[in-house]
Parts: C-alpha cells; sequence; structure tokens
C-alpha cells in the first residue's frame, strides 16, 4: 500500500464530500483504539473543524486514558481540533430502569451493549445538526464488510466513512504514519460495549489478521472443505458471522408494491 498517498486521497476525499454539503467539518466519537484515532486525524488533517467526543459508559480506564492522550496530541497538533466528553453513564443507568432486563442473560447483556453504541450515535448526531458537522464513522473493512462486527444504527449510524475500505493491517500502517499514540498502537482490539477490556478477539474467537485471511479465501471461493485444523475453524468462524450480520450490510429491505396494486 502506498501510504502517503493512501492519507492524501482520503484527506482530500473528506474536504471534497464536506465542501459539497456545505458542512463545516466532522463530529467524531473518541473510543482510544486504533480505528477512532486514524480516522480523527485524518479528519483533523482536512483542515476543517473537527470535534471529538468522548462517551463513557461505565468505561475501562485504559481505554479512557488511551483516547484522552490521543484527543491532546491531536490539539496540540492541529488547531482545528476542539473536543468535549459527554458522561453517558447515568443515561445508560436510567434507561436500564425504565426497560425489561428479563431473559438470558447473555442476550439482556447484548442488548445492553448495543444500547450503549446507540445512545453513543444519538449524542454525535446532536452535536452535529447543533454545529453544522458530518459524523465520521470508525469502522474499517474487516467490520464493516467481512464480520458485520459493530451496532447497527449505532457505530454503523455515520455520515461518511473514510476508512471502509482498508483492512485493519492497512488501518495499523496509517496510523503509523500518522504518529498515533504507541498506546493505541500496541493496545488490543475492543469495542468497549461491555464496561470492561475484552478485546474483539476475545468476542469473536480470531485475531484481526486471521479474519483478513478468512475474508481473502472467501472472495477467492475457497469453502471450509478446503481447511483444516485451526484454518479451517478461522474460516467456520469468519463464515458465521458474514452469514448471521448480512443485514448490516445491505440496504434495508423495502416491501415494494406491484403497480397492478396501487
Amino acid at each position: 500500500m502506498q501510504t502517503e498517498k493512501v492519507v492524501d486521497y482520503i484527506v482530500n476525499w473528506l474536504k471534497d464530500y464536506a465542501k459539497n454539503a456545505g458542512i463545516n467539518g466532522f463530529v467524531i466519537g473518541i473510543s482510544g483504539g486504533i480505528d477512532s484515532a486514524v480516522t480523527s486525524t485524518l479528519c483533523a488533517k482536512t483542515g476543517l473543524d473537527l470535534l471529538c467526543i468522548e462517551m463513557p459508559i461505565h468505561q475501562a480506564a485504559s481505554h479512557v486514558s488511551r483516547g484522552q492522550e490521543h484527543i491532546a496530541q491531536l490539539k496540540q497538533r492541529f488547531s482545528n481540533v476542539s473536543d468535549i466528553q459527554v458522561d453517558l453513564t447515568p443515561v445508560f443507568e436510567e434507561f436500564k430502569t425504565e426497560v425489561s432486563l428479563e431473559g438470558k442473560q447473555a442476550t439482556v447483556d447484548m442488548a445492553l451493549a448495543n444500547t450503549r453504541a446507540r445512545l453513543r450515535m444519538t449524542t454525535l448526531y446532536y452535536h452535529a445538526g447543533l454545529l453544522g458537522l458530518l459524523v465520521a464513522g470508525t469502522g474499517n473493512k474487516v467490520e464493516d464488510f467481512g464480520v458485520g462486527f459493530y451496532t447497527k444504527y449505532g457505530d454503523g449510524g455515520v455520515d461518511l466513512s473514510p476508512i471502509a475500505d482498508l483492512l485493519k493491517s492497512e488501518v495499523y500502517k496509517i496510523g503509523a504514519y500518522l504518529n498515533v499514540p504507541d498506546s493505541i498502537m500496541n493496545a488490543a482490539p475492543s469495542d468497549g460495549l461491555f464496561g470492561d477490556a475484552r478485546s474483539d478477539e476475545d468476542q469473536i474467537g480470531a485475531s484481526y489478521p486471521e479474519l483478513e485471511w478468512a475474508m481473502q479465501m472467501k472472495d477467492e471461493g475457497k469453502t471450509e472443505t478446503d481447511f483444516e485444523g485451526r484454518q479451517k475453524q478461522v474460516f467456520q468462524i469468519f463464515m458465521k458471522y458474514n452469514r448471521s450480520n448480512t443485514h448490516k450490510m445491505i440496504p434495508i429491505p423495502i416491501c415494494e408494491i406491484p403497480k397492478e396494486l396501487k
């Protein structure tokens, strides 16, 4: 990958999109992870307004500290960057008092995790509407189009996706080029939706390099019968997520009424 040219291409794409939309800049949620760090730095390089928002909900301390370190670095490097913190923990706790928490614990935990992401999306769009900004998404290609590892209408609810055509390994290459803090570069990827430090690999059962390999194998038309051992296991994991999350990767189904019925 021609990293410098890819960075320039994305930055120019962002500037052109904002100009054509008549928008002042971007707002982005900062998680302390590599994807939001890279995306926010790319947005900052446009010279347009960038609002970075931290939105903790019982957040792991390591995630918060990495996010704050990154924002401090961005503000030191770019005069167009501002930031706020919106503590959504009280909102989340109040929400829990108004809904049923009955059912299988794993199902309830997942529903609440997705609720965290949707509360954050609502917060981002509130500030976007207030300040005339676009919500920049942080999903990469493996998450968005491979395993669908994001929340529908949560972190998947965005105006534009600057890094969605980049594999996770490519995001790390850009992160190194953009001087993203080492604490973020070296941290295990995590969605931060459960209030602890569990990693994406803990949840999925495969690492991003493994998922990238499986995604390539699928694109080449391979099936699980072509592999054995760990490779077969990884391919099965990838395909399970790919199939179950297809609904996230395609347009919303529309019931088209036959003309003779109108």
